[in-house]
């Protein structure tokens, strides 16, 4: 018997699958690589014994426990929420009259890219406009192009996202007549994921003036996606964007545990304008009738103890180490005469190389070939940026995350990935002379 088509819909065909999967195939078919590919935690230091007694605590109080166990509410458990307010506020130095946040502008989600899903859902519709930076978190545009937005790309520099460029954009959608259909401006400012770059101070103000001066007729936002703030090894705790809009009206801020804290506790959250708090939780409540209960009283408990604020402090020392022991292994790997270039972020996991213009870094390049043989995964930085019309898209860079690896293994892995590229190179000068 013939079966008849199933149908889809037009934003499951919108919907692609992750790239970062190939690079989890790879690593699982090369059980003896070393993966500085996918953006995981260190597993050593993941807070077991923590997360444990939190479970007795709250647990072993019949109230509490049933509490727990009971379904919850889309918004979230209040007395976390009460506590995730007072500690981005403190994070910022501001009360929450500065910045005219309340408790009930606080939203837990399941992870921050539930978060990120949702106020796509709420406030984008197919060929709506919505701005990233150039490169940008992958997944977010994925995100993206499976509610249907157009996408437009704002390069960055040392500094973040530049506003120069930003304002031109802007200035290009008014001429044209479409600044309408622009519905917010996505920036990971913090040690963004993937080149490990912070939006610097001044930018962080101008880049809200000018979400400010173009609201004509609709508002545009700002989602700030500040997943990696509390991952700092040195430099300034800047304040967030959100801390200068001090009328809770431009900008969606969100957060995470699952860098901080654990990503198998799978819980994030935001502060949101007022006005799009109760139609995002109408949707969420479609989604889900509220996060996960039991792990918000568990980080609710963690908070409460101190074992979260000991946890992060603990995290930062191992990262540190890991950092140091990676640009230090790729400073000796590849030393100035090769060209290539590298970021040296102050926080979070991610570090983002540059290689000379005719080195291809692509999926099927010979630099990959090359790596994969090494036993070394790393991510194409061509993943990072827009695809289309006027989205140039460098074929010459790549991710490496340091997340996961030891420092043994990312001194190995920064050793393979250079005989890899001297290998890349010494081919192409054969082939340019035969």
């Amino acid at each position: 018997m013939t079966r008849v088509p199933v149908i889809f819909s037009e934003q499951s065909q919108r919907t692609s699958d992750s790239p970062i999967n190939f690079f989890i195939q790879q690593a699982v078919e090369n059980p003896n690589s070393i993966s500085l590919a996918a953006g995981l935690v260190d597993y050593a230091s993941l807070p077991s014994d923590e997360v444990a007694e939190a479970v007795a605590s709250v647990l072993s109080r019949r109230q509490a426990a049933q509490q727990a166990l009971q379904y919850g509410v889309p918004q979230g458990h209040p007395p976390l929420r009460e506590k995730l307010l007072g500690r981005a506020l403190a994070l910022d130095g501001v009360t929450a009259r500065d910045v005219s946040l309340s408790v009930e502008d606080v939203v837990v989600t399941t992870g921050s890219q539930q978060l990120l899903y949702l106020l796509c859902e709420l406030l984008v519709n197919p060929g709506d406009l919505v701005i990233t930076e150039a490169p940008s978190y992958f997944v977010m545009q994925q995100t993206l192009e499976s509610a249907g937005a157009r996408s437009l790309s704002v390069p960055i520099d040392e500094q973040g996202m530049n506003p120069d460029a930003l304002e031109e954009v802007l200035l290009g959608l008014e001429r044209s007549g479409e600044l309408s259909r622009l519905r917010f401006i996505y920036v990971v400012d913090y040690f963004q994921n993937p080149t490990g770059l912070s939006l610097s101070l001044p930018r962080r103000k101008r880049i809200l003036e000018l979400a400010q001066r173009f609201s004509r007729q609709h508002r545009i936002l700002i989602l700030e996606d500040a997943a990696y703030r509390e991952l700092r090894y040195d430099g300034p705790d800047l304040p967030s964007i959100k801390s200068f809009d001090r009328d809770n009206a431009h900008v969606m801020l969100a957060y995470t545990f699952s860098k901080p804290l654990a990503p198998g506790l799978k819980t994030g959250f935001g502060l949101m304008p007022a006005e799009l708090v109760a139609p995002l939780l109408h949707i969420k409540g479609n989604h889900d009738f509220g996060s996960n209960n039991l792990t918000q009283h568990l980080i609710e408990r963690l908070l409460d103890n101190g074992s979260y604020d000991r946890h992060v402090a603990r995290l930062c020392e191992v990262y540190r180490q890991k950092r140091d022991v990676l640009l230090k292994a790729l400073a000796d790997a590849f030393p100035p005469a090769l060209g290539v270039r590298w970021t040296h972020p102050e926080g979070g996991l991610y570090v983002w190389m540059t290689f000379p213009e005719d080195v291809d870094t692509g999926t099927s390049s010979e630099l990959m070939k090359a790596a994969t043989r090494e036993g070394v995964l790393y991510v194409p930085g061509q993943f990072c940026y827009l695809t289309g019309e006027n989205c140039p898209s460098p074929s010459n860079e790549a991710r490496l995350s340091f997340g996961v690896a030891s420092p043994d293994q990312l001194k190995e892995a920064a050793r393979r990935l250079g005989r890899a590229y001297r290998s890349t190179i010494t081919q192409q000068r054969a082939l340019a002379v035969s």
